[in-house]
């Protein structure tokens, strides 16, 4: 059950602008467990699937859930939803940045940071409308959304939101899950688990091997995404909207910081109510 319900918020990260279900996977302390049961799937395969079976359930019914979520408030408060990932998103650094140090960091994986930043700016800022909007879908083009999703979700800090609007496939993406396109999900789901296992394959070859430098490298990637998450609605000015805007972003920022950390805010918090009875 405690599971399922990490897999909920997971899928939540994978629908949201801004965020990813990795770095929550992460902040949740599943990454590495879930990455190595994907990828050695039958070495040890009831182990593994007794694992990924509630994760998954939970993250389907967390994208299914906020993807009505998401694409209400998009279309009617967009501003303040956008302010609000951004937020989420910018409390996420200091956490992932921890994670680049965890093992044998030093001043040259920061030439490796500021790279993948200017080829992420290249790639989803710079060529954001390379790709027009794709709505009627071919069987390949379904198939490559779900690959997209899938190394989204695999790859720490990289957002679905943004990769999927680069390649002209996030409103599918929304509005297929709002309205339960069985159409284009069906190759979607096909392409998500070709993706899954070959992408997660990768990305365990690679942490075991080069951790400090793919973290760094998608470390600078998830910076350059993070520009992304506003558009050109998202201007502030002198009025309620932006006092509003500027408020959820603070309120995302906090709620963000909090959860990377959660185990240490808890004894923090319960320390102090402990002094305040004592």
């Amino acid at each position: 059950m405690k599971t399922l319900l990490k897999g909920i918020i997971v899928g939540i990260g994978g629908i949201a602008p801004g965020l990813s279900g990795s770095v929550l996977l992460v902040i949740l302390g599943l990454y590495q467990k879930a990455l190595n049961a994907i990828s050695t799937l039958f070495k040890n395969f009831k182990k593994n699937i007794a694992f990924l079976i509630p994760l998954i359930i939970g993250f389907g019914i967390g994208v299914l859930i906020f993807s009505k979520v998401v694409d209400f408030f998009l279309n009617n408060f967009e501003m303040q939803t956008r302010f609000t990932f951004l937020g989420l998103v910018l409390g996420t650094i200091p956490l992932f940045f921890k994670e680049v140090k965890r093992n044998g960091f030093s001043k040259k994986y920061y030439i490796f940071i500021v790279v993948a930043v200017c080829v992420g700016i290249a790639l989803f800022s710079l060529n954001s409308g390379a790709f027009s909007q794709i709505k009627n879908p071919s069987f390949l083009q379904s198939v490559l959304l779900g690959v997209a999703v899938a190394a989204s979700s695999i790859v720490p800090g990289v957002d679905s939101a943004v990769i999927l609007s680069t390649f002209g496939l996030y409103e599918l993406y929304v509005s297929s899950l709002a309205n339960l396109n069985f159409r284009v999900l069906i190759p979607a789901g096909f392409g998500l688990l070709i993706g899954a296992f070959l992408i997660s394959f990768i990305m365990n070859f690679l942490v075991k091997n080069f951790y400090t430098a793919t973290f760094s490298i998608i470390f600078g990637l998830f910076i350059s995404i993070i520009p992304s998450v506003l558009n050109e609605s998202c201007v502030l000015s002198l009025n309620t909207t932006s006092a509003i805007s500027i408020l959820f972003l603070i309120f995302g920022f906090i709620v963000s910081f909090y959860l990377g950390n959660i185990q240490k805010n808890n004894k923090r918090i319960s320390h102090i109510f402990k002094r305040k009875e004592i």
